[in-house]
């Protein structure tokens, strides 16, 4: 457990310190996926790699969604003023 916790940390430190602002979904994610693959193989660091990968995925798809939403309402209202 002490090894998984210590994986975790490390990879959270290492995408936190280079690229915070890119991060999202990352942490959550890594947290997320180091315990579950410690939970079923044993191998907490390639469930975090995994769970940060696809945390991050995640939340672009997210981000991009939501900038998608805002500029249909956008639209939506310059459409109504004409």
């Amino acid at each position: 457990m002490k090894y998984l916790i210590v994986a975790v940390a490390l990879t959270c430190a290492l995408f936190t310190g280079t690229q915070a602002a890119s991060a999202k979904g990352c942490i959550k994610g890594a947290v997320v996926g180091g315990v579950a693959g410690h939970y079923a193989a044993h191998h907490g660091v390639l469930g975090a790699a995994a769970g940060c990968l696809i945390g991050r995925h995640e939340a672009k798809k997210h981000a991009r969604e939501q900038r998608e939403r805002q500029q249909q309402q956008q639209n939506a209202g310059h459409a109504q003023q004409r």
